[in-house]
């Protein structure tokens, strides 16, 4: 354990900024605004890289929709499973040490898009009446390791490092009591997990690969529970200094304080100890430049040959198919064919899809009153997942097929930088882990985009065995790095070609998808399709 030092630049301004509680308790809030040190405005401000909170971008949330502002790089291997876990950090100390506030400093400072920041106040045990009862007249104890359901922290933490997504409750403390919305995190390349009891569990402790107690004089604290508890969660003086001397002091002494002998580094004077922080972030970029990785290259030279696999599912190629390719590759093909013609071919593409759904005999009675054995659909529901851009366009031919079909989508484009495909946008339907689902995506090269899209499904617990990737044309490259990273997703295409050339396009291949499609000029080396390099 390491205690680190630096000049104090005072309270942090994230929770400088108190709500109005009318003009009963303004001058309340003067008073305890001139306890707190000042603020420091010598600090220069850091770009911002901000965490997958509710409210809080990179993760964007609305009722319907679920945003991711910056790309999240590959979590995987060219085998499909996942290269490395999440880096997780634990933040320990006292109620209002700053402990959120220096979680928010060290995600500025690490400037890494994919960040979660996940809150033990989250946790909270459902209360009984009585609790509820005792809670209400300040008698009930949350500061004490039994308020807090450790298996839910652990089951949730185990998931995001796993790169899965998670629900995570809502607690709403006015009432004392979880809300009936959640929120949903995905997993991420690094993850603060912050809370007063954060060291307080053995099994809890062992996922954590970083230690980090925040230590703030308890005057300091004292005043900062004051100034939160009276403008945001509704309390009076005098109940919020009642549960102070009787749970919260007590607690810190005797369950909190102890932990802080586990920490690997005790930052004093929490958020104002920018040293502390910048050891820490010089930390955390050495983990996370171990944890890099370089898919596409890796399936470039992997899974090669070897015969097609059985998972595989090519469309006949009569006459009439070859005739609409002959068509759809053809540089001359005017935007208007190419468009008529690709939504053809994607009819057929969804219908023979559909033959590999399960189904179960089903007797009717006609309208002439006779009884005719025939074949329902034996899953719950069939959700498609697009994978943008050029995925979108097969959306039409799967609800002309499909009636009251749900759609997701993914974006997925490759970093200009890196070359590997980078997570951008997730949107998918509730309960997807129940359905069928059909991904789509106009064409696959090295499979890279393919499998990301893949490895999102699988994180969100849908089947292996439900999910059936869908494209116009892939390369054999791409069908053996789906098929073997993937053994029990079925491939579904209308033609596979033999070869990529050196910047992982389709040989002879059918251009640029989108571009052509939806009339946009192509960009060099890079666009939003696989052949174009976008998503490889």
């Amino acid at each position: 354990m390491s205690s680190v030092c630096g000049s104090f630049s005072g309270f942090d301004p994230y929770l400088s900024n108190i709500h109005h509680w009318g003009s009963g308790c303004s001058s309340n809030a003067e008073s305890l605004d001139r306890l707190l040190p000042p603020v420091g405005a010598g600090r220069s401000p850091r770009k911002r890289t901000t965490s997958q909170c509710k409210s809080e971008p990179p993760l964007l949330r609305t009722s319907k929709r679920t945003i991711y502002t910056a790309g999240r790089p590959p979590w995987y291997n060219e085998h499909g499973t996942q290269s490395k876990e999440a880096f997780a950090i634990g933040l320990g100390g006292g109620s209002a040490s700053g402990k959120t506030t220096v979680a928010r400093m060290i995600i500025e400072a690490l400037d890494v898009p994919w960040v979660v920041l996940l809150s033990m106040d989250s946790f909270y045990k459902v209360l009984t009446r009585q609790q509820q009862e005792q809670a209400a007249h300040n008698n009930f104890n949350f500061d004490h390791p039994d308020a807090f359901d450790f298996d839910l922290i652990i089951s949730t933490l185990k998931k995001l490092k796993q790169g899965k997504s998670v629900k995570v409750p809502i607690y709403d403390f006015t009432t004392h009591s979880r809300k009936k919305d959640w929120k949903t995190l995905y997993g991420a390349n690094v993850i603060i997990f912050e809370g007063i009891m954060a060291f307080a569990d053995k099994t809890l402790l062992e996922l954590l690969d970083m230690k980090i107690f925040v230590d703030t004089d308890s005057d300091i604290r004292l005043v900062r529970r004051l100034r939160r508890d009276i403008s945001e969660r509704g309390r009076d003086i005098e109940g919020v200094i009642k549960q102070y001397n009787k749970f919260v002091k007590p607690a810190f002494d005797q369950y909190i304080q102890p932990t802080m002998r586990v920490a690997d580094i005790v930052v004093p004077r929490g958020s104002g100890n920018t040293v502390a922080i910048d050891l820490i972030v010089q930390h955390v970029h050495s983990q996370l430049e171990e944890r890099e990785l370089s898919v596409r290259a890796a399936l470039a030279s992997a899974h090669q040959c070897h015969p097609l696999p059985r998972t595989l599912s090519v469309l006949k190629s009569t006459p009439q198919v070859r005739g609409m390719h002959t068509i759809i590759r053809d540089r001359e093909t005017s935007r208007d064919e190419f468009i008529f013609y690709s939504k053809r071919l994607m009819r057929l593409l969804i219908e023979h899809a559909l033959s590999f759904l399960p189904f179960q005999d089903c007797m009717v009675q006609t309208p002439q009153g006779q009884d005719y054995a025939g074949k329902c659909y034996a899953g719950k529901q069939i959700t498609g997942v697009s994978i943008l851009r050029a995925g979108e366009t097969m959306e039409p031919a799967l609800r002309a097929v499909c009636k009251d079909v749900r759609i997701g989508t993914i974006l997925i484009q490759t970093n200009q930088l890196t070359g590997e495909p980078e997570l951008h946008y997730l949107r998918l339907p509730k309960d997807i882990s129940d359905d069928h689902v059909i991904l789509m995506d106009c064409t696959v090269s090295t499979g890279a985009a393919a499998m990301m899209a893949v490895r999102v499904l699988l994180d969100h617990d849908v089947p292996e065995d439900k999910i059936f990737l869908l494209s116009l044309l892939m390369a054999e490259m791409g069908v053996h790095s789906v098929a073997y990273a993937f053994p029990r997703v079925r491939i579904i295409t209308t033609a596979v070609d033999k070869r990529v050339n050196d910047l992982f396009r389709i040989i002879p291949g059918i251009g640029n998808f989108g571009d052509r499609y939806f009339g946009t000029d192509a960009v060099p080396d890079g666009s939003d399709d696989e052949e174009g390099g976008s998503t490889g």
